[in-house]
């Protein structure tokens, strides 16, 4: 690939990588047979080898194979971080089903809107949300539920103690786990023996993973990842981390593994890598601090406010984390400020990149190397092509340094959304191409700035918000007549979830009651921070509401 970008890479980052040819199954069993004493997790200190692992995936494959999943079945995952999602994610796989990540923090509206488009019939549930499946209309087919106990995954000495009649451990069990009935347990789907060596595997260009991402209609739509866009994404971050050693890394799984960022880094890349994934249900900067005194992470990838945090802390408690030599920063803006704090503590350098879930999902970084300009997004990554074109026309490229929606071609690039064929037409051009929805602006190195969204979607905590959605929960309410959903840039990057509401005549706004109103529909991010009466909305011509705006007056 000849492209001015390249010049720019970490020396010995290949401009093309090798395309996969198997699926992601040969990609976990190839570490399960080279890293077999090697430690694959570790969980509040337990920890679980490559072989050990491999064995787990070969249990959950047979026990979802005698529950009657087959080949092309959709299987629902709403997990947290947790050793039992690294086996569940590949026990599915391998069977050449198809995984189907959720948040397990959604509302059970929230989830039921996603059930009911893949259909899937089988669930492994974290049973602190098993409610949530066992509460969807019965329209809404599941026919088993597998609850997952994550206190079964910890050390004994620790599940005791959290048994103890302690108010504190109480609190701490209560928020990991939950009493379930009319469900079948983690560990008797485990309990029935390994799976036949000999039963089918996958091909490359099956479908792995369906992802659902935000639209601006506010309605989700399921991002059709194939093993090879999978398994190309994560050899496009080998090569990107160049100089990153096969069973050497400790990838500190922060970032959660139902998002596309985390699912990539550390089931695929880490897994890959062949490397210890230090595994939080959760952020908490404590808990990720007492673990880096005993496994210093090598590899730490977060968002803005996580760095920021674990830093300034990591200086209070006088805790080194020179160790972490890889980390990049997605999802949102990357202050400058959180940059120079980062680099300060740690023992590398901290580097923007760019994805989307349609692109498996990371397409652009910064190199690991002086070359690298904070303040963009990066140069795509190896065997990754971009052109810049007008937002009339996705044909037409602007002039080189104009800005212009962005576009992204190569081999992690998914094929379409599930049973969506005309949002995949917006998205895909017939040549391969895929529109991101970003204006953005190129210098001549390749180097590429975003400068606003096609799309208004909002990005806060790394998450992807729809303000069409918040919008419909607000308007809801018996005393908003009407409502509008924006970003607000915030200090710690990212964005501000902010609604302005008009209220019916007579009612004032309470907006700690309308805070909780929403929260019983909405996921706790998705909730606004700030919601604020007007008396009037801008409006167009043809009378719909100017959400920038809103944006300017609200941040003004």
């Amino acid at each position: 690939m000849n492209a001015p970008w390249v010049k720019h890479y970490q020396a010995g980052v290949p401009a093309e990588i090798e395309l996969p040819s198997e699926s992601l199954v040969a990609l976990y069993e190839r570490s399960v047979r080279e890293a077999g004493p090697s430690v694959a997790c570790e969980f509040f200190g337990r920890t679980t080898t490559y072989t050990q692992l491999g064995e787990q995936i070969s249990r959950a494959a047979e026990g979802l194979r005698r529950l009657g999943v087959r080949a092309g079945d959709r299987v629902a995952l709403v997990l947290p971080n947790s050793p039992q999602h690294v086996v569940a994610f590949y026990a599915i796989l391998r069977l050449g089903a198809i995984v189907v990540e959720h948040n397990p923090l959604y509302t059970e509206r929230e989830l039921r809107h996603i059930f009911e488009d893949h259909a899937a019939r089988v669930a492994i549930c974290w049973d602190v949300a098993v409610s949530k499946l066992q509460a969807m209309p019965s329209d809404v087919r599941i026919d088993t539920i597998v609850s997952v106990n994550l206190l079964r995954a910890f050390p004994t000495v620790k599940r005791l103690a959290l048994g103890l009649p302690i108010p504190s451990l109480r609190r701490t069990r209560a928020k990991l786990t939950a009493p379930v009935s009319g469900t079948t347990s983690w560990e008797d789907l485990l309990s029935g023996g390994l799976l036949d060596d000999s039963h089918p595997r996958p091909a490359v260009d099956d479908l792995a993973v369906i992802q659902y991402t935000s639209g601006t209609t506010g309605v989700p739509k399921g991002a059709m990842l194939t093993h090879f866009n999978l398994f190309s994404n994560a050899r496009q971050g080998e090569a990107w981390m160049h100089g990153a050693q096969y069973r050497k890394e400790n990838f500190y799984a922060i970032l959660p593994m139902f998002h596309a960022f985390g699912m990539t880094l550390f089931l695929t890349y880490g897994i890959l890598k062949q490397a210890r994934l230090v595994i939080f249900p959760s952020f908490d900067v404590d808990l990720v601090l007492d673990a880096a005194k005993k496994t210093p992470p090598t590899v730490y990838c977060a968002v803005p406010p996580i760095y920021r945090r674990t830093a300034e802390r990591a200086i209070e408690r006088g805790i080194s984390l020179k160790s972490a030599k890889y980390c990049i920063s997605g999802a949102m803006n990357l202050p400058d400020d959180v940059v120079e704090l980062w680099e300060s503590v740690s023992g590398g350098l901290l580097v923007e990149g760019y994805g989307m879930t349609e692109a498996s999902p990371v397409c652009l970084g910064n190199p690991f190397a002086p070359s690298r300009r904070p303040g963009t997004i990066g140069v795509p990554f190896p065997s990754t092509l971009m052109k810049v074109v007008t937002l009339e026309d996705p044909t037409v490229e602007v002039t080189p340094g104009e800005p212009g929606e962005l576009l992204i071609k190569g081999p992690q690039v998914f094929g379409g959304y599930w049973n969506n064929t005309e949002a995949t037409e917006a998205a895909l051009l017939p040549d391969g191409w895929l529109r991101t929805g970003d204006v953005v602006s190129v210098d001549a190195d390749g180097f590429t700035t975003i400068v606003d969204r096609v799309k208004e979607l909002i990005i806060t905590g790394g998450f992807n918000v729809s303000p069409s959605e918040v919008e419909a929960v607000l308007h809801a309410h018996p005393d908003v007549v009407e409502a509008a959903v924006v970003g607000i840039p915030s200090p710690n990057g990212g964005e501000s979830v902010i609604a302005a509401v008009i209220m019916r005549p007579g009612a004032e706004l309470d907006e700690v009651a309308m805070r909780a109103w929403c929260k019983e529909r909405l996921a706790a991010y998705k909730v606004p921070r700030q919601i604020i009466a007007m008396t009037e909305l801008p409006r167009s011509i043809l009378g719909k509401v100017i959400r920038k705006q809103v944006r300017e007056h609200l941040a003004g």
